[in-house]
């Protein structure tokens, strides 16, 4: 298998199915979700796509960030342990960078996977002996450290025939002496997420894989 990364997402990459990572915070954040009993997971771009489609579909609630701050107006923020318990049937989301990502990958392969650290394994396990591309969300387009040594975990569990983009970020993981050295590596965002960032440093403690299904409108339909 063939593994590629992608550190910002609009790096092309080649590969026959896509890992999203957003480590911090959308995709650790749409895992917990799906595994705490939300069926779906719907993630836009736009403030007023998710506002519109909360208006639109019966049992949800609206979730989302910018710069890593709560949207005026949103029912909840974008802080995974916000989701310990399932408050509706949908999750509408939007985020500085992770909704973004998602869609972009959506549009570009045909399956599309969503990876953290608290799914490491068993996301790992759902595209090993394929070719992947791994997607990091970045930061506003750019480069983000913790989204890289994510990723060069995943590559650890998959690496095969790695690119050297796949190496890097290999790399940058075997760099840090554990995960949370490795979030916490990057200056992100203001203060008061120091219990975001040790949550969703945690390895291994969710076995779902959330994917793309489908469209819903401007928005990326997840579910397990």
């Amino acid at each position: 298998m063939h593994v590629d990364v992608a550190f910002t997402p609009k790096e092309q990459v080649s590969g026959t199915v896509a890992i999203v990572v957003d480590v911090l915070r959308a995709t650790s954040t749409i895992a917990q979700a799906l595994a705490t009993g939300y069926r779906r997971v719907l993630c836009c771009a736009e403030i007023e796509e998710a506002l519109r489609l909360r208006a639109e579909i019966p049992d949800s609630l609206v979730g989302g960030e910018r710069n890593a701050v709560r949207i005026e107006g949103f029912d909840v923020g974008a802080s995974p342990r916000e989701f310990l318990e399932a408050r509706a049937e949908t999750l509408i989301l939007s985020t500085t960078n992770g909704t973004r990502a998602i869609l972009t990958a959506t549009a570009r392969t045909d399956e599309v996977f969503l990876g953290s650290l608290l799914n490491l394994r068993a996301v790992a396990a759902a595209v090993h002996g394929r070719d992947v591309a791994i997607v990091c969300a970045g930061f506003k387009g750019a480069f983000a450290l913790d989204d890289a040594y994510c990723a060069g975990r995943i590559v650890q569990l998959l690496g095969d025939e790695n690119s050297d983009a796949a190496i890097a970020a290999e790399t940058v993981a075997r760099s840090f002496p554990d995960a949370a050295a490795g979030l916490n590596a990057r200056t992100y965002g203001p203060p008061g997420l120091e219990e975001d960032i040790a949550f969703c440093a945690r390895e291994n403690v969710l076995d779902v894989v959330p994917r793309v299904v489908g469209m819903r409108g401007p928005a990326a339909d997840i579910s397990l």
